[in-house]
Order: structure tokens, then sequence, then C-alpha cells
């Protein structure tokens, strides 16, 4: 169950869960600390060294004790600030280590996330989660935790030397100190509110612009700008209501606290004149008091700010912590990571959904002999990709077996078993970089030579040498400047070079053009030889020549054969290309 934080009262169990995220720093923390003390008793040392000075040298008229006290006071206050240098130094240099070492955790938990959790959860969400959320944090450390000790310390250190100077001036002070709490705990929970509500929306608002972005030719193609503006309009308008309502509560409180202050201190002065013309009190005690009421009010006003801070970065924390405790992952148990694949696959009697109940998968079974071509055909939703996602251990199966060289995929190191597949979508994703960093991933050991062998090999070095810087050029976001079947040839190229035992091809060349289309099949071809491969067919004629055709439907096999078996059966493959071929002949 995530930590909560309800109604006015913090989740202890939360809290000592962000403190432990400081204890790989410990150090920092504990130093950040004794400065935090140590300020707390400085701070308040120079209006009592004032005091002194102006009851014992300056009234009697002393000028060398003058002199001292003065280069005392220098001292002290050159002191403080090299104190509170190394103090904001500090508390902000463990933030940012905190939230470094936490970012890390977040990304390396997304990547281990099957895809389920990316099914359901949109992109902006995760992205708000890993930058935002996380950045918040840092404020827990920087500018909630370790500071909010140091004000308390620094008032209970002020009221200390108050109450010892003068009790009578002290509580004539506090007499407006209800009022002050009573401000403070209204703003409090008021800005408390406006923070959740900038949370929410900072959030809202990454997702919808990621998903607009992302599907900006959706957008555009359809002529649905304006809508869409009308809607980010609306996000962006209570985003900014949300930050207004913050600036008002501000614009609110500071200036009741400067009245209140302002009423403190007018009674201090007040009752300091009479005690001074009574010589009840010295002057030097009404001018250090004076001093005292600013040391002491303007930590106090600071504290409802920065404890909301601090609530803002437990609920920050929150967040990260129930995406960090998802347990949307694939078990990664298995030992087996050196083992030389054959590429043999057996799936028996497998059962499959993607949410616990609705089977896509019902009872399929079917063997690949090693180096053997497995087609999978069938209308959408058939169940094809789902015999690829279990392939790739991206999902688990509720019954059955899917083994490799007759071994449970379970059993095998999933990131060594992944390394052993390799996968060519339909919609191919690239990187913002270089043609050569998607081609390798930024994999240190292959080498150039391997990546322009490779493209030698499937066709693809040619159009890659047209190109402005070959293999050093710059394919941006998602390869948005290259084509769709370039895309497809560099994809061939990256799955060549990892020299893959199992190859997964989602066979889809409909879109481009013929000699294009020439190439990706002669690059196919070539990526094909000596490997198990399976292939996700959309056009029955690429795979005339598969050992074995599966006709899927609704989840089932409804047939499995050679090409020309399967025709000479006269059934559901047969329909399947019959209709093909009268498409092809009308058009």
């Amino acid at each position: 169950m995530a930590n909560k934080i309800t109604g006015n009262l913090v989740d202890w169990g939360l809290f000592k869960r962000v403190l432990g995220l400081a204890y790989p720093y410990r150090t920092t923390f504990l130093a950040a600390a004794v400065l935090a003390i140590t300020l707390s008793v400085l701070k308040p040392l120079s209006p009592y060294l004032i005091q002194k000075t102006i009851d014992e040298y300056i009234m009697p008229g002393d000028y060398n004790g003058l002199v001292m006290m003065s280069m005392v006071l220098i001292a002290v206050l050159a002191f403080t600030v090299l104190l509170n240098y190394f103090f904001i130094f500090t508390t902000n240099l463990l933030g940012q280590s905190v939230i470094s070492s936490l970012r890390i955790r977040v990304f390396n938990h997304i990547t281990s996330l099957r895809l389920r959790h990316f099914d359901t959860t949109p992109i902006g969400q995760s992205t708000t989660r890993t930058i935002n959320d996380v950045e918040t944090i840092n404020d827990v450390f920087s500018q909630g935790l370790i500071t909010i000790m140091a004000d308390l310390l620094t008032i209970a250190v002020v009221l200390g030397i108050m109450f010892y100077s003068n009790w009578k001036l002290t509580l004539v002070c506090l007499c407006t100190f209800p009022l002050f709490i009573y401000a403070t705990y209204i703003f409090k929970e008021k800005i408390k509110k406006a923070f959740q509500v900038i949370r929410n929306k900072v959030s809202e608002m990454n997702t919808f612009l990621q998903e607009r972005i992302s599907g900006m030719g959706v957008v555009q193609i359809f002529s649905a700008e304006e809508k869409e503006m009308k809607r980010f309009k609306q996000i962006n308008g209570e985003y900014r209501d949300a930050n207004i309502d913050t600036v008002w509560y501000y614009s609110i409180f500071f200036p009741v606290l400067e009245i209140i202050q302002a009423s403190a201190l007018a009674l201090l002065v007040w009752f300091g004149a009479q005690q001074v013309l009574k010589e009840t009190a010295s002057i030097g005690i009404l001018i250090a008091f004076i001093l005292y009421i600013r040391m002491l009010f303007r930590p106090m006003r600071m504290l409802a700010d920065k404890f909301n801070t601090l609530q803002m970065g437990l609920v920050a924390s929150d967040r990260v912590f129930q995406l960090l405790d998802t347990n949307e992952t694939i078990s990664d148990d298995g030992e087996i990571k050196t083992q030389e694949i054959n590429g043999a696959i057996v799936f028996d009697d497998v059962w499959f959904a993607y949410n616990e109940t609705d089977m896509v998968l019902k009872g399929v079974s079917f063997e690949v002999a090693q180096g053997q071509t497995l087609a999978l055909v069938g209308a959408t939703g058939a169940g094809k990709s789902s015999v690829i996602n279990l392939l790739t251990r991206f999902y688990d199966i509720q019954k059955g077996t899917v083994s490799l060289d007759g071994v449970d995929l379970k059993l095998y190191d999933r990131s060594f078993l992944r390394s052993k597949i390799g996968v060519i979508l339909q919609d191919v994703f690239l990187f913002s970089g270089t043609i050569h960093e998607n081609i390798t991933l930024r994999n240190p050991e292959i080498s150039k030579q391997q990546v322009v062998t490779a493209a030698k090999a499937v066709g693809a070095h040619s159009f890659i040498m047209k190109l402005p810087g070959q293999y050093d050029y710059d394919v941006r976001e998602r390869g948005a400047t290259l084509s769709m079947g370039q895309r497809q040839l560099i994809s061939i190229v990256r799955t060549f070079v990892f020299d893959p035992k199992i190859l997964i091809l989602d066979e889809a060349t409909s879109s481009i053009d013929t000699e294009t289309e020439l190439i990706i099949q002669h690059a196919t071809e070539k990526l094909m030889q000596n490997r198990t491969s399976i292939i996700i067919a959309h056009r029955l004629s690429t795979i005339k020549n598969a050992g074995q055709i599966i006709v899927l439907d609704k989840g089932r096999i409804l047939e499995k054969g050679t090409h020309s078996e399967l025709l000479a059966l006269g059934k559901h493959y047969k329909k399947l290309h019959d209709m093909q071929f009268k498409e092809k002949e009308q058009h």
C-alpha cells in the first residue's frame, strides 16, 4: 500500500523512507545538520553583542572597548556569512546527490517494467514522475527538512536569549504570536491545496503535450489543430489559475505577517521605552530586542512556506515510490546465460491474457525446428503479435509452456534470452543520433567496420553513403528525416550486427515503393539465412517458401502446414489467398 499524506498529518513511514534516500550521503547530511546547529547559535549572537557594546562601551564612552567589540562583531558576521555559504551549498549538494541517484533508480525500474505498464500508463505521467516529481524531492533536503530544523533551532536560541535578557519584554513581544500562528496555519492549508493542484496539472500538461507532439501527423491530417488548441488552452488556463492562487495566498500572507510583526515592534517600543525611562531596562536591551523580533519573525514567517515545501516533496515522493513499488515486472530468476542457442521453439498448450481474464491465446501448440521459418497468418486481433510478445518474454503466460531448445523460457536469464532474438517491427523506432549510433545502440564492442560490413551484406550501404555525413548522418527523433523503407533497412542492419539466433519479422512492405521493397526483401532473406525465423505475414505471396504456416483466428490455431498444403486443404488459408489475389488483379 503506498504511503499517503492525509489531512494535516504526515505519514512518518513515508517520511522515514524519504530520509532513507539520503543514507548513502549521510556524511553530507551530518555536515549540513552540524552547520544548521552552529548557525542557530551564531545568528542570535550579533544582537547580544550589540547590546553589550551599547551598554558597556558606548554609554560609558569606552572608545577602546568599542573598537574591540566592533572587531568582534565583524569577525562574527564574517564567520556567520561563511558558514551560511557552506550550509546553502551543502544542503543543495545533498538534494542534488539524492535526486541524481533516485532518477537513475527510477529510470532503471521503468526499463524493467513489462509492456503492460506502458499499455495502461501515459508516457507523460512517467516523464513527470522521473523529472518533475523527483526534482520536487530535492526541495525536501535543500529547502525543507534541514532548513526547517535550522529555523526551529534559531527560534529556540533567540527566545532563550530574550527570556534570559528580559522576560517581561519577551512576553510583550510574544503578545501577537497567537495571531501569527493562526495566520500561518490558514496559509499552510491553502497553499498546500494549491500546490497539489499544480502538481496534478503539470502531470496532465506533460501527458497532453507528449501525446499531441508524438501524434502531430494525425492532428494535422484531420485538421484538429483548433480543437487541440482549445483543449491545451483549457489545461494551460487551469495550470495558470493554480499558480495564481499561490501568488494570491502569498500576496495576502506576507503583508499580514508584516502587520503582525509591526504590531509586536510597536508594543515593544511602547513598553520598552517605559522600562528605559524607569531604568529597569537598558537602551542596549531595547535595541537588541528590536533586532531579536526581526530575527524571530523572519524564520517563523518562512516556516509555513518551508513546511509546505516539505509536504509537497513528500507528496511527490509518494508518487515516485508508487512507481518504484509497481510490480509490473517480468520475473528474471533464470540462471542460464551462457548456453549456446540453436533456435528450436515449442509452444505447448499456451493460454495467455493481457488482463489475466480475457484470453487472447487459447491452447496454442506448435513447434519450430532449428533454422526453420514459421509464418503466422490471421486477421487483426488473431493473436499473432501475442506469440511474439511471449517468445521475447515481454509478457508471461497463464498456462502451458514456451520452451527454447527444450528449456522453459523462464529458466533463461532474460537479458541473455533477448540478446539472442532479433525483432524487426512494422513501425521502426529510431533514436535521436547518428545512423551508426542507431545501428550499434551505442554498444562500444561493435566496431565501425562491423557496421559497414553488415550494411553491405543487406544492401543498405549504398543509400547510407548518399546521405550527408553518411554513417554519421543525424536521423533526428524517431528517424523523421528518413523514409519508412530506409528506417526498415537500418533496423535490419541493426539486427544483423547483433547476430541473433532467432529472427522475428513483422513483414510490412505494402506502403513503400517497389524498388525499396525488393531491397528489403533481399535484406530479410539474407538475414534469415541459417536462423530460426518467425514472420507475421501480411501478404501471403511473401511466405510461399516458409517451412510452416499457422493460421490464427481469435487466439486459436485453425490450420497448420506449408503453403501448398494449406492451398490444397481449401479452407481458411485458401480463402485469404484468393481474396488477396483478386485484390491484386483489381489493382
